[in-house]
């Protein structure tokens, strides 16, 4: 089975994306899209992610939870799981490896805990737009400890991508995915890599109007966050 998805994208947690994007907003955009699929990637967390699964219960959309882990090499790698206590475990480990440097008022404010009913129910504490102590490769090795999947992230940005920072990708790895951002020369990275990976393109949405903007067809044997990784994980090799 074909389906749509956008598994790359920012609630109002993150303090770099929009207020609109709460949990409700999220999941309406996503179904306006016609998309079968999203995931909330949050900057070194997933404490909104329970709440937009929640929304979204009933609709046909599925939520996959996840994070959007900074590396200790300012890599950026999108962690999915196919169970919100799953993330949550990852997110425990992300946490312990940021340094101790609380959020400034200003943007403590930004990063926004929000209910399913779009309301503030409070604030993250810790800053979260920074690299926490694990490195690129203990961030994949840890999702797969986990039951998840390490992605990485926009490889074609000029930051915060692993070719941009590492400048390859390292082989032994065995990353069967990685992702463009809506911005690649899409051709170019096909030629070079699509024998080897899997490529996926995701909206990095931090607003409500990217949403769905560079979806991804994906065939799955089931819809639902277990078919998803599954059909990620499995490799072209």
């Amino acid at each position: 089975m074909k389906i749509m998805c956008d598994l790359h994208m920012h609630s109002a947690l993150s303090p770099c994306a929009l207020n609109e994007m709460t949990p409700n907003n999220m999941v309406n955009m996503a179904l306006l899209q016609e998309l079968t699929a999203i995931a909330v990637t949050d900057h070194n967390s997933c404490r909104n992610a329970e709440m937009v699964m929640k929304v979204a219960q009933g609709t046909g959309l599925v939520v996959v939870p996840g994070l959007e882990v900074q590396t200790r090499e300012e890599v950026h790698v999108v962690t999915l799981f196919q169970k919100l206590e799953d993330a949550l475990a990852m997110q425990e480990e992300v946490y312990a490896a940021l340094p101790e440097m609380k959020a400034p008022a200003k943007m403590r404010e930004k990063q926004q805990l929000l209910d399913d009913e779009d309301e503030i129910i409070g604030y993250e504490e810790n800053l979260l737009n920074m690299s926490c102590e694990l490195s690129f490769e203990a961030v994949a090795q840890r999702a797969g400890v986990h039951h998840g999947l390490a992605i990485p992230a926009h490889i074609d940005r000029k930051s915060f991508s692993v070719l941009s920072n590492l400048g390859f990708i390292p082989k032994d790895m065995h990353f069967p995915t990685l992702e463009l951002s809506m911005y690649a020369e899409k051709e170019s990275y096909e030629k070079k890599y699509a024998q080897q990976y899997r490529l996926i393109t995701a909206s990095d949405a931090h607003e409500l109007g990217l949403i769905g903007m560079a979806p991804s067809e994906l065939e799955v044997e089931s819809v639902s966050a277990h078919g998803i990784l599954q059909a990620l994980s499995q490799s072209l090799l």
